[in-house]
């Protein structure tokens, strides 16, 4: 967001649990929208805002009203109280909200008229989606009139203006859960709800509505059709979901549609019971009342087994043990300069990479078994480092800063169509992320090198594409690299201007939350990152390569000389 240099005693607290575990930021379609009266709890939530105080300046009630957005009562009367007549009864609380930073200004420009400038922090969709903002100020002229000898808003915008504060104590992020292509695993799509008792029966909602624009041409979702008969019922820790219109399902259809709603509820029930039109919906080999435990191969952030980290040095692929990769890749032949490993989808053993080499003025894709000998399949000017679609074992990255490529199972390489990606700039990092339906890029621009992500569509027996690309951290114009820390937020490098100096960043997929990381215990600024779920960061760092641990960057070996490499990553 717009404020990357913030590192506050209690955020960093957070960040470093969600650097050491599966985590998500700051804790995310569509039926019911983020400010409809629907959806807020009867009871209020913090502390409520004040009614405008009588004989208030025009400044002091432009102030007022949008303290008062900070409302979880149905229909903002307080809000409403500071408007004129004819203003309260046509405003509209519910067309979605605009956050912007808690150090604001307000001018009385001309008599009656009142300017509000602020830092544009984003905007939060009626369906709960947030949209980061990039430099831009968030500037309003308020006019005002006065009632009965009161000064009062005569032209409020529709939806919610509310400072970053509030709308941190107030909405939470809660994620729903689609499927990806094949069904294998759930995809977390980001929404900001209002924190109270109302969430589970609007997750659900949502669920059913769909997902956010940007990502549902790249996911799958079993409640499409469907609808809420009842709210979900939590007793106890067991949410009670009935639905109607589901039609026949197949078992799989049964399977995905049950991970997706038990994966969503999660944060708010520890079990959950699918109904249909009031009915048991039992899947197949799980029983009625269900877990995560029970989906648990359907997860977002699954790791292989055997997938320790990677690096390299002087040419050469070794592991995060200090010991060289098996084969001719371990042992330095062909000089590598970037490398990826895929594992195999059900053992999580080790089975294929691809590994970059330089030669002169070309780069030349080599490919082959992990251990094996490997074959040249492409060459170019340049190509980013690969990354792998994990559950597909295929391998993509960008030629000559523009060309996405991605190869298959059968080494073919083919091109992926990316319309939108050449036009802002030359590629310099693509990464898939763990459940492959999304990729972060980093693109040197007219404004800096910035981060973008986009989402993977496939048709079937048609070909791929790399879709709807969007700045996750505009307020960022150095980015050097990125990596997926889980499915839903990202790891990144990026230069601090403030500071001169290239720091690590936390970010969720969306751009909420960007967060800085320590650096205490690099030898010098970090130039490449590597993250994976459940596993420790990585950093290469003068030549060497560190690990986040507790707060801080260690070597990897305990007690031992840091290991000299550079380009580490994580096998997916």
């Amino acid at each position: 967001m717009s404020r990357p240099a913030a590192v506050r005693a209690a955020v960093l607290a957070v960040l470093l649990a969600v650097l050491t575990a599966c985590s998500t930021v700051p804790t995310a379609s569509p039926t019911v929208q983020i400010t409809q009266p629907p959806t807020r709890p009867d009871g209020l939530v913090g502390i409520e805002p004040l009614s405008p105080e009588p004989g208030a300046a025009p400044e002091e009630v432009v102030r007022s009203f949008l303290d008062a957005a900070a409302s979880t009562v149905r229909g903002h009367p307080v809000a409403r109280e500071h408007l004129a007549p004819e203003a309260a009864g046509s405003w509209s609380d519910e067309a979605g909200i605009t956050v912007i930073g808690q150090d604001y200004a307000t001018v009385t420009t001309d008599a009656g008229t009142v300017a509000v400038t602020a830092d544009l922090v984003g905007t939060i969709d009626q369906r709960g989606v947030f949209s980061v903002a990039g430099q831009e100020v968030y500037t309003r002229d308020f006019t005002l009139q006065q009632v009965e000898g009161e000064w009062r808003v005569t032209n409020p915008p529709d939806g919610l203006v509310i400072l970053e504060p509030d709308f941190e104590r107030l909405y939470e992020r809660r994620d729903l859960y689609f499927l990806d292509p094949t069904g294998q695993r759930v995809v977390p799509d980001p929404r900001y709800l209002i924190r109270g008792e109302a969430q589970p029966s609007q997750l659900v909602g949502r669920l059913v509505d769909g997902p956010s624009a940007v990502l549902a041409a790249g996911v799958r979702n079993e409640l499409a059709g469907a609808s809420l008969r009842s709210t979900v019922d939590v007793s106890g820790q067991t949410a009670t979901v009935d639905l109607s219109g589901l039609g026949d399902l197949s078992a799989a259809q049964v399977a995905g549609l049950s991970a997706q709603l038990v994966w969503t509820l999660r944060p708010l029930a520890r079990s959950v019971e699918v109904r249909r039109d009031g009915e048991p919906l039992r899947p197949e080999g799980v029983p009625v009342v269900q877990t995560v435990d029970d989906w648990a191969a359907y997860g977002p952030d699954g790791v292989p087994v055997d997938a320790v980290g990677h690096f390299l040095r002087d040419g050469a692929l070794l592991t995060v043990a200090d010991a060289p990769a098996p084969g001719p890749a371990g042992a330095g032949a062909y000089g590598l300069t970037s490398a990826a490993v895929a594992a195999d989808v059900r053992t999580g053993e080790l089975t294929e990479m691809v590994g970059t080499a330089v030669a002169g003025d070309q780069v030349t894709l080599l490919a082959g078994d992990y251990g094996g000998e490997l074959s040249p399949v492409l060459s170019g000017g340049s190509f980013t480092a690969p990354t792998v679609a994990a559950i597909r074992s295929e391998f993509w990255l960008v030629r000559d800063g523009a060309a996405v490529v991605r190869l298959p199972a059968d080494g073919t390489p083919q091109a992926v169509s990316a319309p939108t990606l050449a036009g802002l700039g030359r590629t310099t990092v693509l990464q898939l992320s763990p459940d492959g339906v999304r990729a972060a890029v980093v693109v040197a621009g007219p404004q800096g090198d910035t981060l973008y992500v986009g989402t993977v569509v496939r048709a079937e027996d048609g070909p791929v594409a790399l879709r709807d690309l969007r700045a996750v951290a505009p307020g960022l114009t150095q980015v050097v690299d990125v990596s997926w820390r889980t499915a839903g937020s990202l790891l990144l490098l990026a230069g601090d201007s403030a500071e001169g100096r290239v720091v690590p960043y936390l970010v969720g997929v969306d751009g909420w939350d960007l967060t800085s990381v320590a650096t205490a215990g690099l030898p010098s600024p970090p130039g490449r990152v590597a993250a994976a779920p459940g596993r420790p960061p990585l950093v290469s760092a003068d030549g060497t390569i560190w690990q986040f641990v507790n707060g801080t960057w260690v070597t990897i070996l305990r007690g031992q000389q840091p290991l000299r490499g550079d380009e580490p990553f994580y096998p997916a």
